[in-house]
């Protein structure tokens, strides 16, 4: 009976240690990393399946550079076949699936300078709905990408405290990467009538 009396004594305060480790803190706020990942993937998502329509659109009313469309479309092959998984957020992974992104973003920045030569085009009401939502679409993008660096901030900040760490460095949580600016975003552009 005293046996028994003491292993039920030992598993709970095994319990109460395990429970005091932060363990359970840090697989709530890594679920929470790759939630908040699971919402970035969405809007990007959504600007990826806006594209070919504002591309037909565009391609159905000017006739004009063709090299434009194409860097269009190979941008936005490029973006959604970078992946990256809510796993493996590491900086490294991050800044690829970025930079990818970033050429899809940076493709359509040069098919809107593109579109302003045919004010037909501007003025078609299925070219503006698509402009507003793939504007609507990046501002939800940077949204979304602010919520994950928030979480991923709570998260690191988590598992680099002490004791926190000592836990993290015993089942393997690893620290997330961030999304940075893109290279050259400091500078302002550069807008010339």
């Amino acid at each position: 009976m005293k046996k028994i009396l003491i292993a039920v004594v030992l598993l709970v305060v095994i319990v109460g240690l395990a429970s005091s480790c932060g363990y359970n803190k840090m697989v709530s706020l890594e679920e929470g990393v790759s939630g908040q990942w699971s919402q970035v993937e969405n809007v990007y998502q959504r600007r990826a399946d806006l594209i070919p329509n504002l591309v037909n659109t565009v391609k159905g009313y000017a006739d004009f550079e063709k090299e434009t469309l194409t860097q269009v479309v190979e941008a936005r092959a490029k973006a959604t076949s970078t992946t990256i998984s809510a796993d493996n957020l590491s900086p490294e992974g991050m800044q690829q699936f970025q930079q990818a992104q970033d050429g899809l973003g940076s493709a359509l920045s040069r098919l809107m300078v593109v579109v302003e030569r045919y004010p037909d085009l501007k003025a078609n009401q299925n070219f503006l709905e698509l402009q507003a939502q793939l504007e609507g679409t990046e501002n939800r993008i940077a949204v979304e990408r602010k919520k994950f660096n928030e979480v991923v901030q709570a998260y690191n900040t988590t598992i680099r405290r002490f004791p926190g760490n000592i836990t993290a460095g015993l089942f393997g949580f690893d620290k997330k990467g961030y999304f940075e600016a893109s290279e050259g975003a400091e500078k302002a552009p550069e807008v010339k009538f």
